[in-house]
């Protein structure tokens, strides 16, 4: 059986040549490449050359100082540039995929019909199955916010609020519930995801409490593998063990709860105060 697919990006037939390619030739006005192409550029070119050197009228202004056509800035069409709409596209169809056949069952062609782009399209950006599956899992975590340094507890508190969102997700749990099921068989793409997708937002959080331990908000001893563990921990088992979506502090309770610990602090020694 296999556990991943690899596939090189064919060479494009002539058939499948690009929108941009296309739309590039028909705003020259030619035909295709070749001759004719050379033939309408010059006539272009005697005309530009033709207006520049006809005399001007009374009170008109030099065609030399007028800027040509071809040198004013192309308008943008409004929306997402089509890469983008490809991509999203590509990735959306992916997302579709696992939660419809399985990681096993995904197949880049599929994923690539499902999107209605070419397949080249798609090799174009993931050069295989498991970079594309990678990138989905991705997308479905929401970017963590950026810290803003004026308090540990308010950058904790905003990061976790997106922990309990996604952990909370419905979509996002039975997509993540089917990666590490399938641990044991792709054993890669497991540690692909740990890499790609987790290790940049566990290593965003303990920024944040190195900051905390070097300012003094924090102990300086502070245990920081744990202490990301036991914030993130919080919310992700809750939002396993508990179909109600989390009471909007409830974020705000894990932080504080950790921020203060849970032993009772030490007496004080006889005579101090």
């Amino acid at each position: 059986m296999r556990t991943r697919d690899r596939y090189q990006a064919p060479a494009l037939p002539a058939d499948t040549m690009s929108a941009d390619t296309a739309s590039a030739d028909t705003a020259a006005g030619s035909p295709g490449p070749g001759a004719a192409a050379e033939a309408g550029a010059t006539a272009t070119a005697s005309t530009a050359s033709t207006a520049r050197c006809a005399p001007a009228a009374p009170g008109a202004p030099n065609a030399a100082d007028v800027p040509a056509a071809a040198d004013a800035p192309a308008a943008r069409r409004p929306g997402r540039p089509r890469s983008e709409q490809a991509e999203q596209a590509l990735l959306d169809a992916t997302i579709e995929a696992i939660g419809e056949c399985g990681i096993d069952g995904v197949r880049c062609e599929d994923v690539a019909a499902r999107a209605g782009v070419g397949k080249a399209t798609l090799y174009r950006r993931w050069p295989g199955k498991e970079d594309l599956l990678i990138a989905a899992f991705a997308a479905l975590k929401r970017p963590l916010p950026q810290p803003r340094g004026e308090s540990v507890r308010d950058d904790l508190i905003a990061m976790l609020e997106v922990v309990a969102a996604d952990a909370d997700d419905p979509r996002t749990a039975q997509h993540y519930a089917l990666l590490h099921a399938e641990g044991e068989r792709y054993p890669r793409l497991v540690a692909l995801y740990k890499e790609r997708v987790m290790e940049p937002r566990r290593e965003a959080m303990r920024v944040v409490l190195r900051r905390g331990a070097a300012n003094g908000e924090l102990r300086p001893d502070l245990d920081i593998e744990v202490a990301v563990l036991a914030l993130t921990g919080a919310v992700i088992a809750r939002g396993k063990h508990d179909s109600v979506p989390a009471e909007p502090c409830f974020a705000t309770r894990v932080v504080d709860e950790v921020l203060r610990g849970i032993a009772v602090p030490p007496p004080l020694a006889a005579g101090r105060f």
